[in-house]
């Protein structure tokens, strides 16, 4: 048999009339046969709805990925808050490699940089007291030598935690430690450091380039000295040859190389070197140093020379060096000149000595080979 008329109308109307989302999809029941006569009309106790679907699995999404949440906690824990004052050439080149370190940035300078802290997702202040008010980590000192004591009596210490960091990437070091002694609260720490590149020499990587440093004054609480590691760190990581020193070190050994090298920069700068079709391994060398020493400002050379009480020695040292030179030279110009006016009456033998200079700037010993020929 199948289903009455009626039957049909019933079943489509109590499941529609229940659940109307089913009206499209009641439109064909199939016949089957049923025990009872077509007279007998059925009654359903309970009318059709459509069961929910539950899907339960074990290896479902969760709410968070567990192993992003170790990385981001183990990020934070190991992230400063960095304050660059004076955000120049400098400040900017050590910001990009701060970032790339994840440490959160906060930048002031003299000049609006709002644009490029946005490019390094840092934040930049206008006002120094705003800065001040968010409490770095770590405020550091990016200022050229000149203006250093300027900038230092600016800053509103009152506004920072007691437990501050201060540290200088300034060339010379016994000055700015000096200006920390002479203005910072004594419960600031205080991390006096060189970096002994730049952004044209350090610009493809900082692998061995040497970087000094000197933990002047710290806290003995752990998370103090844990805060001047994540520091050090940063330079660590990038490949940097760190050298602890102490500033007075610094200074001397600074006065000898990096002094020395932009004075030699600048000479060869203001003499006019220029490249040839025929340059030579030596010449080559000469024109990358006058490259590297005429991207710094005149300012910082003045710094050296200034704040560095060793330059001057090193001035008068080189100044003393190039007579020396020049009196070589004209000497045995000099006994070309009497050859030719007297003969070879005088001592064809003679041999002129090279004398070295002391580091004081005074005249070396003379070879003994030359004393005995002076002595016969």
């Amino acid at each position: 048999m199948r289903f009455s008329s009626a039957v049909k109308h019933h079943i489509t109307t109590t499941t529609t009339n229940n659940n109307p989302s089913l009206l499209a999809q009641s439109t064909y029941v199939p016949s089957i046969s049923l025990p009872f006569s077509p007279s007998i009309k059925p009654t359903l106790k309970k009318p059709l709805r459509a069961s929910r679907l539950r899907i339960r699995a074990i290896d479902a999404a969760q709410p968070f990925d567990y192993e992003s949440q170790l990385q981001s906690q183990y990020l934070q824990s190991n992230s400063l808050k960095i304050a660059i004052i004076g955000f120049g050439n400098f400040g900017q080149f050590l910001a990009k490699t701060f970032v790339r370190h994840n440490h959160t940035l906060l930048l002031h300078s003299r000049t609006d940089y709002t644009h490029i802290a946005h490019q390094l997702n840092a934040s930049f202040y206008n006002d120094i007291h705003d800065l001040c008010e968010h409490h770095p980590d770590v405020v550091l000192i990016s200022t050229s030598i000149l203006s250093t004591e300027t900038v230092l009596k600016s800053i509103p210490f009152q506004r920072l935690k007691r437990s501050t960091l201060f540290v200088d990437v300034l060339s010379v070091k016994e000055f700015p430690r000096n200006l920390f002694f002479k203005y910072l609260p004594r419960e600031f720490d205080i991390l006096c450091t060189h970096p002994m590149f730049g952004p044209e020499s350090g610009k493809d990587s900082w692998f061995g380039l040497p970087f000094v440093y000197d933990k002047v004054r710290l806290g003995d609480d752990e998370e103090r000295v844990r805060r001047v590691d994540k520091f050090l760190d940063i330079f660590a990581k990038e490949g940097c040859r760190m050298v602890e020193m102490t500033c007075a070190e610094h200074d001397r050994y600074a006065a000898g190389s990096q002094f020395v090298t932009h004075t030699m920069g600048r000479v060869l700068e203001r003499f006019g070197v220029e490249s040839s079709p025929i340059n030579t391994k030596g010449y080559e060398t000469l024109l990358d140093l006058v490259e590297n020493t005429k991207g710094d400002s005149f300012e910082l050379y003045y710094g050296l020379f200034m704040y560095n009480k060793n330059s001057l020695e090193q001035l008068e040292r080189l100044d003393m060096a190039f007579e020396a030179i020049k009196k070589e030279l004209f000497g045995r110009l000099h006994q070309v000149y009497r050859k030719q006016l007297f003969g070879n009456s005088e001592d064809e033998n003679t041999v002129r000595s090279v004398q070295k200079l002391l580091p004081n700037g005074a005249p070396g010993e003379p070879p003994k080979e030359s004393k005995r020929q002076e002595e016969s």
